[in-house]
């Protein structure tokens, strides 16, 4: 169970209740409620209430670890944190490339089984011509770092810089990780921070009122040097804050939409996060 029995939060929320069960005890027992005839089964009432609170924290400690959706209060912003499907949702969808904005679906340079490959698969398959050319139609030169790179492994030679979007459809994708010399995807923890502050900023202008999902930047298959152990829920508390401190507000009934898959539900604790909202 990723929820503890006697986690912190779930003591915090049962307390509120246990506080209502005692409120009523202690009526009934400093007021007289019940009369002099059945004070004797007072006993049982207590055994009853006693019951009724082990059951109220069962119920809590089962729910917290079978969440699979919240929403919390960002600023006045609305989040949705879920379970899902990115490509199911309504609105924008955000799908992260690397700074190539490779479209090589060959499990060397993208992977078929990541976000980045499958979304190439599905909308393109093997025409993935349309989307280079789309690229390179709607790229602004200030957006480019170089050129011209040399990769000695293959792959395209543009170099973009780090939150660099292109809207195509009903998709926004993004310059989102790093390559090594071995096309592995990399990035520094000041390189995360930088991309999520200036890829907030970037959406705010696109997103047109429009709900806006994404996936958990970095889960799976980035490596964030030195901080190899990273777990998914840090990741997604990093986003939160990160959001927080950017510029971007959604408007009802936009929202943004944080979409975590099904095998990665395991290792978030949602309960947590929505326990945190105040913070944020």
């Amino acid at each position: 169970m990723k929820v503890k029995f006697f986690d912190k939060n779930v003591r915090n929320k049962f307390w509120k209740y246990f506080s209502i069960v005692s409120a009523v005890l202690s009526f009934i027992l400093l007021f007289n409620v019940v009369q002099d005839e059945y004070e004797e089964y007072l006993v049982y009432l207590g055994c009853l209430f006693a019951f009724i609170l082990v059951v109220i924290y069962l119920v809590i400690w089962y729910r917290a670890n079978k969440l699979t959706d919240i929403n919390i209060d960002v600023d006045g912003s609305n989040v949705n944190i879920k379970c899902g499907d990115i490509f199911l949702e309504n609105g924008l969808k955000v799908i992260a490339f690397n700074e190539y904005f490779d479209t090589l679906v060959d499990d060397k340079i993208i992977s078929k089984k990541s976000l980045n490959g499958i979304f190439i698969n599905r909308i393109f398959g093997e025409n993935t011509s349309e989307l280079d050319q789309f690229i390179e139609a709607s790229t602004n030169s200030s957006d480019v770092i170089d050129g011209e790179c040399q990769r000695n492994l293959g792959g395209k030679t543009v170099k973009f810089k780090l939150s660099t979007i292109f809207v195509y459809n009903d998709f926004v994708l993004t310059a989102f990780t790093k390559f090594d010399e071995h096309n592995k995807a990399t990035l520094t923890m000041p390189e995360y921070l930088e991309f999520l502050i200036n890829f907030w900023d970037r959406i705010n202008r696109v997103y047109a009122q429009k709900t806006v999902s994404v996936p958990i930047f970095g889960s799976g298959i980035t490596r964030i040097k030195e901080h190899k152990n990273i777990a998914d829920e840090d990741l997604l508390k990093i986003m939160l804050w990160t959001f927080k401190l950017s510029e971007m507000k959604f408007k009802y009934p936009a929202k943004l939409a944080i979409i975590i898959h099904k095998d990665k539900m395991g290792q978030i604790n949602l309960f947590n996060l929505k326990s945190i909202e105040l913070d944020l």
